[in-house]
């Protein structure tokens, strides 16, 4: 019989999928047989769009298709007041209802053979922590893949830390539709009463230390583990170097011939799309700033993706892009599929990072010493934004929150670029986000919390 088997078990939403195959290649690349569940379509994706690993190890995690009956899906709507991807609805309600059999499956024919069976369950995903305690050597870890001051803001908006900064925690139901709040709390249900073993954290001491070590002091998480593992998202040292058996992106050989730190990387994620009059602002904003850029102008995923980089696909901002290209010829590039983040924001020419600061984003950028131009949407954004910009002071605010149901002009979006780039207020901010990468850094090397925290869950799921 065979020692233990880790079983994966991720929220199909990009970032979500994204955290938890790094983890599972971070474990696979240290001997551990690693088992990736999820729907067909979102297996695909996630294979297709993880950055930074050699391809030969992406294959040493198994992967598992959890088949789901067809559903609904709609194109995504810009107009949705919260930006939320509430397109995907119908997509999320046959996954909650139906990968539950085939992963019960799974997991008891890995009982079978293996003394330990440890799921790996993205808070989202609950259900799979219940089907791991329906195991007689089954051990369930949920994997937070947002920051871990959401937590303790959520729990306390007027917590000592938020009064200290200046730091605003905006309700759930200001940031997220009801529907999907309902939908949390009909996920966060299956996994009630279940024995958890603890919890694995996508961020480091050098981020959220104060923020760990309070949410520790919680008591749900009485005789239960927490490991703070991140960044979980490769370290990318040079950039310029082509990944093994992958080709290189045309963007990365442009950065090549950009001078160190000219250029703005722009990108709102996969969740949200822009009303048509926004992008023309945000056009008319790099046009007129002069600055170098790369911009990543695409719609929000829909909840089937029949091409994981949507190469060929016609912008819906093909008119307006039109004499943006021919305006901004020499100055900057528009890619209108996929993009390979990581070694955009791991590259010399790269100075700042205009995001919606999703989690995974903010990691990726600040593990890169990268400052962030914050223009958060919905979900968690808006509290990573706080945190990114009052409490860690590694970026700047480009539209809050209260603003998101207006169209924020190019003059406001050309200020908060011209300061990035060019003031002294902006180069003491990336001074301050060059500090945190090397501190992050410093954490995942040998030696590092994140490294012995890592070391530690893998010695105690093996023990």
């Amino acid at each position: 019989m065979e020692s233990v088997a880790v079983v994966a078990v991720p929220f199909p939403a990009q970032g979500h999928l994204n955290t938890l195959l790094h983890l599972s290649l971070h474990l696979a690349a240290r001997g551990l047989p690693v088992h990736f569940a999820a729907p067909a379509l979102h297996v695909r994706q996630a294979r297709a769009r993880v950055q930074g690993w050699d391809p030969r190890a992406v294959r040493s995690v198994r992967f598992h298709d959890l088949d789901l009956p067809a559903y609904d899906h709609p194109p995504p709507d810009p107009t949705v007041p919260t930006s939320f991807p509430s397109h995907l609805m119908p997509m999320l309600y046959a996954f909650v209802a139906h990968a539950r059999v085939p992963l019960a499956a799974l997991l008891e024919r890995l009982s079978a053979s293996h003394r330990r069976v440890v799921v790996l369950y993205d808070r989202l995903s609950s259900f799979a922590a219940a089907e791991a305690a329906r195991l007689p050597n089954g051990e369930a870890f949920c994997m937070q893949c947002v920051a871990v001051s959401y937590n303790v803001a959520f729990k306390d908006a007027g917590h000592q830390l938020l009064r200290d900064h200046g730091m605003v925690f905006h309700p759930v139901d200001v940031c997220m539709p009801e529907e999907f709040n309902e939908y949390i709390a009909k996920t966060w249900d299956d996994g009630q009463g279940v024995a958890v073993g603890g919890m694995v954290l996508n961020t480091c001491r050098a981020l959220e230390g104060e923020f760990i070590d309070e949410e520790a002091k919680s008591p749900e998480y009485a005789g239960q583990k927490i490991f703070s593992v991140g960044p979980l998202n490769p370290l990318l040292l040079d950039a310029s170097k082509r990944m093994p058996g992958q080709a290189r992106h045309e963007c990365l050989d442009w950065l090549d011939r950009q001078p160190p730190a000219s250029v703005l990387y722009v990108s709102f994620g996969t969740t949200s799309s822009l009303l048509g009059e926004q992008a023309a602002e945000i056009a008319a904003a790099l046009r007129d700033s002069k600055h170098r850029f790369i911009w990543v102008l695409r719609d929000a995923d829909r909840g089937v993706i029949t091409d994981v980089h949507e190469e060929g696909t016609e912008s819906r901002h093909a008119t307006m892009l039109s004499e943006f290209t021919r305006q901004t010829e020499g100055t900057g590039l528009v890619i209108t599929g996929w993009a390979p983040q990581l070694e955009i924001l791991a590259h010399d020419a790269t100075a700042a990072f205009m995001s919606h600061c999703g989690w995974n984003s903010t990691m990726e950028s600040l593990s890169h010493g990268k400052p962030i131009l914050a223009w958060p949407m919905h979900s968690d954004q808006p509290w990573d934004a706080e945190l990114i910009c009052k409490y860690l002071k590694a970026g700047l605010l480009v539209r809050p929150l209260e603003k998101r149901n207006t169209v924020v002009p190019s003059g406001t979006i050309r200020e908060v670029i011209d300061k990035a780039m060019v003031s002294e207020e902006g180069l003491q901010t990336r001074k301050r986000a060059e500090k945190l990468g090397e501190s992050i850094r410093t954490a995942v090397a040998n030696g590092g919390s994140s490294h012995k925290d890592l070391e530690e869950f893998i010695a105690h799921i093996t023990r």
